[in-house]
C-alpha cells in the first residue's frame, strides 16, 4: 500500500507548529487539520460530539480524550484527507498518541513521519512574552520581530496593542512545564516507533520553513 504524506507536527507552544503548517499544506498540497478548528466546528455545529464537549466544559472539566479522539477520527475519515494531511495539536499526551494508532489502523492508513520542532524554552518565552494583539483587527506584532510604526497602536487600524494573559512570561512558563511534562514524551515515543524526525526550530521563519519542506520532501521521496 503506497502511504500518503500523512504528517503530525510536533512541538511547544510557540515553536511555529500552525505556521509550518500552513507552508506545509500550501507548498505539497496537503490538507491542514489543527484541533482547534475541529473543536470549533463540532461546537459551532452542534454535533453529538460538539454537544458532549461542551457539557464537560460547562462544568469547567477537561474534555477527555476518547471524546476528542472521535472529533479527529471523523476528521480524518473525510475524503479530502486522502492525499495527505498535516495534523496540528493531537497527539498531546501519550494516551492520544495510542488512541491515534488505534484510529489510523481502523481507517487502513497510517501516519509517515513526525516532524519535530524543536526550540529551546527561553526562545519560547522571549518569543510569547514579546508577542502583542490589537484588540479591533487582532493583528499580530512582536516588541523584538515586528514592531509597529507607533507604540502601543496598530498599524492597520490604529487599535490599542495588548499583550493577552496567556502570553505573560509566568504563564508561559507554566504552560511549558505542562508541555514538557504531558507532551514532550511523545518524541521518545515516535523516535522508538522510528517515524521521528527533528528540525532546529530557532531561526528566522523562512529558514524554519526551508529546513520543515526539506524534511517532508525526503519524508515523501521514501513512500
Amino acid at each position: 500500500m503506497t502511504v500518503a504524506l500523512n504528517i503530525i507536527l510536533l512541538g511547544a507552544p510557540g515553536s511555529g507548529k500552525g505556521t509550518q503548517a500552513e507552508q506545509l499544506c500550501k507548498q505539497l498540497e496537503l490538507v491542514h487539520i489543527a484541533t482547534g478548528d475541529i473543536f470549533r466546528e463540532n461546537l459551532k455545529n452542534k454535533t453529538t460530539l460538539g454537544e458532549l464537549a461542551q457539557s464537560y466544559m460547562n462544568l469547567g472539566k477537561l474534555v477527555p480524550d476518547d471524546v476528542t479522539a472521535n472529533m479527529v477520527k471523523d476528521r480524518l475519515a473525510e475524503p479530502d484527507v486522502k492525499n495527505g494531511f498535516v495534523l496540528d495539536g493531537f497527539p498531546r499526551t501519550l494516551p492520544q498518541a495510542h488512541a491515534l494508532m488505534d484510529i489510523m489502523t481502523k481507517l487502513n492508513n497510517k501516519i509517515k513521519a513526525v516532524i519535530y520542532i524543536n526550540v529551546p524554552d527561553e526562545e519560547i518565552v522571549e518569543r510569547l512574552s514579546g508577542r502583542r494583539i490589537c484588540r479591533s483587527c487582532q493583528k499580530p506584532y512582536h516588541v523584538m520581530f515586528s514592531r509597529p510604526a507607533k507604540e502601543g497602536v496598530c498599524d492597520s487600524c490604529g487599535g490599542e496593542l495588548y499583550q493577552r494573559d496567556d502570553d505573560n512570561p509566568t504563564t508561559v512558563r507554566a504552560r511549558l512545564s505542562t508541555y514538557h511534562n504531558q507532551t514532550a514524551p511523545l518524541v521518545d515515543y515516535y523516535k522508538k516507533i522510528g517515524i521521528l524526525v527533528e528540525i532546529e526550530g530557532q531561526g528566522a521563519v523562512a529558514e524554519v520553513t526551508e529546513r520543515t519542506l526539506a524534511a517532508a520532501r525526503r519524508i515523501a521521496a521514501q513512500s
